[in-house]
């Protein structure tokens, strides 16, 4: 099936919102999504390169804020 590319990098990237925390690394996410997508993010310096053994992956200051704005603009709750 063909599909857009972008739209699951935006859902990739929101959903890592969920699962971001803060260590003396900065902030990081689990890596367990779609490794195309994950690839794409790092392209788009929103994360560090996702290969390496660490189940989790290093965001950016770029995709950290643009993970929070996509998870509310998709995911916030109506007021």
């Amino acid at each position: 099936m063909e599909y857009d590319k972008n739209k699951v990098d935006e859902m990739t990237l929101a959903l890592m919102w969920l699962v971001v925390w803060h260590d003396s690394c900065g902030p990081r996410a689990w890596k367990g999504f779609d490794w195309d997508a994950m690839d794409r993010l790092h392209e788009k310096g929103f994360i560090h390169d996702p290969k390496s053994k660490a189940k989790s992956v290093s965001m950016t200051p770029e995709g950290l804020e643009k993970a929070k704005a996509l998870f509310a603009e998709h995911f916030g709750a109506a007021e």
